[in-house]
């Protein structure tokens, strides 16, 4: 592990003579250096994918489905040494990395077997003698930039959709998490992925983000990360007319009826909030509780919050943050909302003891923060929750809808009616009932509105419009 990490271009390491550590949040501890990629690398990658492309998109879809399939299994056998890497590198219990390569191995395996789809369509023609049809085909060159959170799981999301449907890719992970992405993309081009269909440039956002999103020869953008920079991207792309799919935050209301199950709640509640360090775009955030039984939830929720157990072995409930930077954007935000009158009713500060050289957040329960406070309405990503009350379901409605983000929310409720309407009323990509606001699935879409995304979803079958250009196709035929 002492050699830097690369970027890969046609199968070939290519480093530069600038570095930048790779932490392990747990401890701050360095992992690995990772060679920080410059412009001229970007736009090597780039021009790699533009030959190679046609090649693989002449490749019938059937076949790079079976590539891809080889590439599942491959993961699938060494799925020991990746769920290591990811644990390392975003600071995971190894139970959570192990679930994480598993779910990248069922996502990478439902876009495989597109490969026997990719469905287009036969429609009647107003006309006789004329037959019409639609046919997918790639968009040509794919620019991938991906976030931190997750990383196996963020690789698959966009990298087997993109290959699947005959683009050549150029993939940017997040520079805190890149040596998981150069694992995988060197086992995809090991199962048979051509070198130069899948090229990783590792490097910082500010400076290679620009060059995939501006370039004249990336025809597809995938984006997922903060609204401020999806913003930048969606902005930049729409200049020159691109197509970009972007994946942005969430603040994520979870309402709490006054005839919800209070124990399953509070369990919810603590799941939505605190895993994965709260690190997830669909966290709960917002916590919109009935005064009815505001108290008796909030009683439990805070006992769940204080029994949470920080750290990475397989017992701990979460790990650190993914760096500093995030922990003290975290800690000045909490400090902030304090200084405004809300209360913190149990952690809000950095964990100290044996974890104190890692990255963590104690999970935070706050109270009494204004609705359209700082707090209320920008994504922290990390473990904090922040508690609203509200007399009724109606209430509870209008507050849940009053937010710039529009990406997940859930409800508990034991009535039919009241949660039925909640599904269609609030204005989200995704409801829950009586769950969390988190738990995608790899067939299923995934995105917002609003400050959440563009409208785009990922994964599903829906990423196929991302990837590809429909086409119609008519045939005119004269009679025998």
């Amino acid at each position: 592990m002492a050699d830097a990490i690369p970027s890969l271009i046609d199968g070939a390491r290519v480093v530069t003579g600038r570095r930048l550590p790779v932490l392990n949040p747990h401890n701050g501890e360095p992992i690995r250096d990772l060679s920080l990629a410059d412009a001229a690398i970007a736009e090597r990658a780039i021009a790699t994918a533009k030959t190679a492309q046609p090649a693989w998109a002449a490749t019938p879809a059937v076949q790079r489905g079976e590539i891809l399939f080889k590439a599942c299994a491959l993961i699938e056998e060494r799925a020991e040494e990746l769920s290591r890497i990811v644990a390392d590198e975003a600071g995971k219990p190894m139970k959570d990395a192990r679930g994480e390569t598993a779910a990248a191995v069922q996502c990478g395996r439902f876009f495989a077997a597109e490969g026997q789809r990719l469905f287009g369509r036969t429609m009647p023609s107003n006309t006789a003698n004329k037959y019409a049809m639609t046919v997918r085909q790639p968009c040509g060159v794919a620019a991938l930039i991906a976030a931190a959170n997750t990383p196996a799981p963020n690789f698959a999301w966009k990298v087997f959709p993109a290959l699947i449907c005959g683009n050549a890719v150029v993939l940017k992970p997040a520079e805190d998490t890149p040596i998981s992405a150069d694992w995988m993309a060197r086992v995809l081009i090991e199962a048979g992925v051509p070198a130069g269909a899948l090229n990783v440039v590792q490097g910082l956002g500010s400076e290679i983000g620009p060059v995939l999103v501006e370039h004249d020869n990336v025809d597809v953008i995938s984006f997922t990360g903060s609204t401020r920079v999806g913003r930048q991207i969606g902005a930049a792309a729409g200049a020159k007319l691109k197509k970009v799919s972007l994946e942005l935050g969430g603040k994520n209301a979870f309402v709490v009826c006054d005839d919800a199950d209070l124990d399953k709640a509070a369990r919810w509640a603590a799941l939505s909030a605190f895993s994965n360090a709260g690190q997830r775009c669909a966290a709960g955030s917002r916590f919109i509780v009935f005064d009815a039984v505001y108290d008796a939830f909030v009683d439990k929720f805070i006992a769940l919050a204080k029994k949470q157990k920080l750290g990475v072995d397989d017992d701990c409930d979460f790990g650190p943050v993914i760096n500093e930077r995030q922990l003290n954007a975290m800690l000045a935000a909490i400090k902030t909302a304090e200084a405004a009158g809300a209360r913190v009713l149990t952690g809000g500060k950095r964990a100290g003891g044996a974890l104190a050289s890692g990255f963590y957040l104690e999970p935070t329960v706050i109270e009494g923060a204004d609705p359209t406070s700082e707090l209320s309405e920008t994504e922290l990503f990390g473990p904090i929750a922040a508690l609203y009350r509200v007399p009724d379901y109606a209430a509870a409605l209008r507050m849940a809808n009053a937010s710039p983000y529009g990406l997940t929310a859930c409800i508990h409720t034991r009535s039919i009616d009241r949660a039925w309407h909640f599904a269609y009323a609030i204005e989200s990509g995704v409801a829950v009932i009586n769950g969390g606001t988190f738990g995608s699935e790899p067939h299923m879409p995934f995105g917002g509105r609003r400050a959440s995304g563009n409208g785009t979803r990922e994964p599903g079958t829906e990423a196929l419009d991302i990837y590809c250009d429909l086409k119609d196709i008519y045939l005119w035929t004269d009679p025998p």
